[in-house]
């Protein structure tokens, strides 16, 4: 007999292309994802998107977790979601920053990403 895994075994970029369609499934906008280089202790990847309130946010957020149980992701902690100006979701090997348009343009993340890779993000599926 054969137990299953606890958490999906895929590899990051495999997990942010399922977390970016979910995004987008869901109407965020500006979606960017990084492979951070090799090693790098914060994660393998990051996913940047902008949300257009604070509740759609959430929303987003919310989404997020729920994929995460759907597909077996490990979902370690989420960060603002009660402000919902700038939600941190921690997938353990995936960052998740949503961003309300002002936080984002404040915080500019993508010039911290220096020596990351952009990843295309995931088409939304066709229904």
């Amino acid at each position: 007999m054969t137990k299953d895994k606890k958490y999906s075994q895929l590899p990051a970029t495999a997990k942010a292309a399922i977390v970016s369609r979910s995004l987008l499934e869901h109407k965020c906008r500006d979606i960017s994802a990084f492979s951070l280089p090799p090693g790098d202790p914060l994660a393998e990847v990051v996913i940047l998107c902008t949300a257009s309130s604070s509740r759609h946010a959430r929303s987003l957020a919310d989404a997020v977790s729920e994929t995460c149980r759907e597909n077996k992701f490990e979902h370690m902690h989420t960060e603002g979601y009660q402000e919902g100006e700038w939600i941190l979701v921690d997938l353990n090997d995936i960052i998740l920053h949503i961003f309300l348009e002002s936080a984002r343009t404040r915080y500019k993340l993508e010039e911290l990403l220096n020596g990351a890779t952009p990843i295309a993000p995931e088409a939304p599926a066709k229904s």
